[in-house]
């Protein structure tokens, strides 16, 4: 069998589904029609989402919970709630109507599951937008979840430390342990 045709009909149909503004598979947050939200989108509101803690995660046990790999898909929501409470949240955030398109957001825990974060309290979700002025978006807030983890499952960084900073201002707590130029690629 030849190789030739194979490839180019692979080549074409990505090309057709992934250039078809209606795909709603797929959603690049660098797509001109992605807005970038304010700056002062990129932290939830403190009265709508303070965050909340999972009970179960203790600093005692976190080798047996968010250290072991695959953890947070067993405790993960399901997206048909987060998928409901994103809508909702949006209305209660007042997002622009021009700006409050659901792709444009991820349901993202405050304090995340890997930090022990609840996993389905309204209080730890909110709306945070993809793309915010600055590069200050829910992938450069990815990064500092997966090092801050990292921290804390290799006994750097107490539990309840990581969970403070996150919730408090995650942005100071990236450039305290990242950088001060945040990294805004999707982390796959």
């Amino acid at each position: 069998m030849c190789w030739r045709p194979m490839f180019l009909l692979t080549v074409t149909l990505f090309a057709a589904f992934s250039a078809s503004p209606a795909s709603a598979w797929w959603h690049d947050y660098r797509d001109a029609r992605h807005p970038v939200f304010p700056r002062r989108d990129a932290l939830p509101n403190p009265r709508l989402t303070p965050g909340a803690l999972n009970p179960a995660v203790t600093q005692a046990n976190i080798h047996e919970t968010i250290c072991v790999r695959g953890y947070t898909r067993s405790i993960r929501p399901p997206e048909r709630y987060t998928e409901s409470l994103k809508r909702r949240q949006i209305r209660e955030y007042d997002y622009p109507q021009d700006m409050n398109r659901l792709w444009f957001f991820e349901e993202d825990h405050l304090i995340s599951l890997e930090l022990g974060g609840s996993p389905s309290s309204p209080r730890n979700l909110w709306p945070e937008p993809h793309r915010v002025a600055g590069g200050w978006g829910s992938y450069a807030k990815d990064r500092l979840e997966n090092k801050l983890n990292h921290l804390v499952c290799s006994g750097r960084l107490p539990l309840a430390d990581a969970q403070r900073m996150i919730a408090r201002n995650w942005i100071s707590a990236y450039r305290r342990y990242i950088g001060p130029i945040p990294d805004d690629r999707k982390v796959w």
